[in-house]
């Protein structure tokens, strides 16, 4: 399956919350039960380290089992801690499922920090 491209706005400082819901090619949903998430924001896909990582079942991301969806949560204090602004507020970043030994990549692209004024 390749994944959907898709792109984020986060605004700096705000809860960010992102639902995906994964259905097979008939249209049918894909049950989640037994899978792990993943996710990270990079500054660039070969980045050493991530800016920024999310997990199932308790740091940010919460699978849905029979809905196929995951659920990822971003803290106010995870998005403030992003660099917003036009050149180093872009990320990539892409969301990941295993069961066993597969992994199926579900999202991925660019997330773009918009910058708080407000702080």
């Amino acid at each position: 399956m390749a994944a959907a491209n898709f792109n984020l706005t986060i605004e700096q400082g705000e809860t960010y919350t992102l639902v995906v819901t994964w259905r097979d090619s008939t249209g049918a949903l894909v049950n989640l039960t037994g899978y792990t998430g993943a996710m990270m924001l990079r500054t660039a896909y070969d980045a050493v380290s991530p800016t920024l990582s999310l997990t199932s079942p308790s740091s940010g991301i919460v699978l849905g089992g029979a809905l196929g969806t995951a659920t990822v949560t971003m803290t106010a204090a995870q998005t403030a801690a992003l660099v917003g602004g036009l050149t180093f507020g872009t990320y990539v970043y892409d969301l990941e499922v295993t069961t066993g030994a597969i992994v199926t990549k579900l999202i991925r692209g660019l997330a773009v920090v918009q910058p708080e004024a407000t702080k």
